[in-house]
């Protein structure tokens, strides 16, 4: 789908970005079945980089030795959060280290404040060939926004989404994920145009509210995995749901919850119900499929 000279071009981008150097040591553990995987393939040839390469595990360090000094990987932040409980400190031998496939919470992100490694989530996606903008994400320099890798042109559409040019891209990516332009160069992910939450007239979007919700959660000692999302209702048109991977909570911890997000979150924000499963779907990349999860209950 993508020629030779689109993926070089990519890589030389990310070469530039992150300093990459003939001789640096690449660690593989993606999935080369998927464009992040391979991406990271093409950039170690283009560089000129020695490569160790593992199978998709959880812990990577565990195939290469935990003292292996390594000057670039990409991870995907459940291998991220399984190498900070077990061995944190071989992340110090990592140089640079680049984090997709899902997003970063804060409570992981507090967790990298003191490695020395110098760690980026990444945005992109296969129609851009991985990653077209890199957020630090520790260090003293840590960022809430993108920054474009160079020769990347970002405008917004109608709808207020991202809309990403190339010189390696005959065609602009038109994307459904809403954002601010901070500067020519660097934006602020919001959330996906296709989840947002029409309710009484007033639009939500899932995503922010969630960012608010993590914290609220882990205060009342709830750490298992959710998402916002719209269900149909009679007088609001859609209603804000919660939906929570867990057993349901007793009536104390709901009663507890339900304080907690009436004083931290805004009318329109706070979920009119709170839905229980034991077990969300997945994508092939272990992604929470918000739509078939939603699918789950009864219409």
């Amino acid at each position: 789908r993508f020629s030779r000279d689109q993926m070089t071009a990519s890589a030389l981008m990310t070469q530039a970005a992150l300093g990459l150097r003939e001789g640096d040591t690449a660690l593989i553990s993606l999935d080369t079945k998927y464009i992040a995987g391979q991406m990271m393939l093409v950039r170690s040839f283009v560089v000129g980089m020695n490569i160790i390469a593992t199978e998709p595990s959880s812990n990577p360090f565990n195939s290469v030795g935990l003292h292996q000094k390594i000057d670039f990987t990409a991870l995907v932040p459940f291998q991220l959060e399984n190498i900070l409980a077990t061995h944190p400190k071989t992340l110090n031998n990592v140089r640079v280290a680049i984090i997709g496939g899902a997003a970063v919470d804060s409570s992981l992100k507090n967790k990298l404040r003191e490695l020395r490694c110098d760690i980026y989530a990444t945005y992109g996606m296969t129609e851009t060939l991985s990653h077209i903008g890199l957020m630090k994400l520790n260090g003293s320099s840590s960022e809430d926004y993108y920054t474009t890798l160079p020769s990347v042109i970002i405008e917004k559409d109608a709808r207020g989404c991202l809309v990403i040019k190339t010189n390696f891209l005959s065609e602009p990516v038109i994307t459904n994920d809403m954002v601010d332009i901070l500067a020519s160069n660097q934006f602020k992910w919001l959330g996906r145009w296709d989840n947002i939450i029409n309710t009484g007239g007033i639009k939500v979007i899932p995503e922010e509210i969630e960012k608010q919700l993590e914290e609220i959660l882990h205060s009342c000692d709830i750490y298992s995995r959710f998402f916002i999302s719209g269900f149909p209702d009679t007088s609001l048109g859609q209603k804000v749901c919660l939906i929570i991977e867990s057993p349901p909570f007793d009536d104390n911890k709901m009663v507890y919850l339900q304080s907690k997000m009436k004083a931290g979150l805004s009318r329109y924000e706070i979920p009119k119900e709170i839905k229980f499963l034991e077990s969300f779907k997945e994508t092939e990349t272990g992604k929470i499929n918000r739509l078939q999860t939603v699918h789950l209950f009864p219409a």
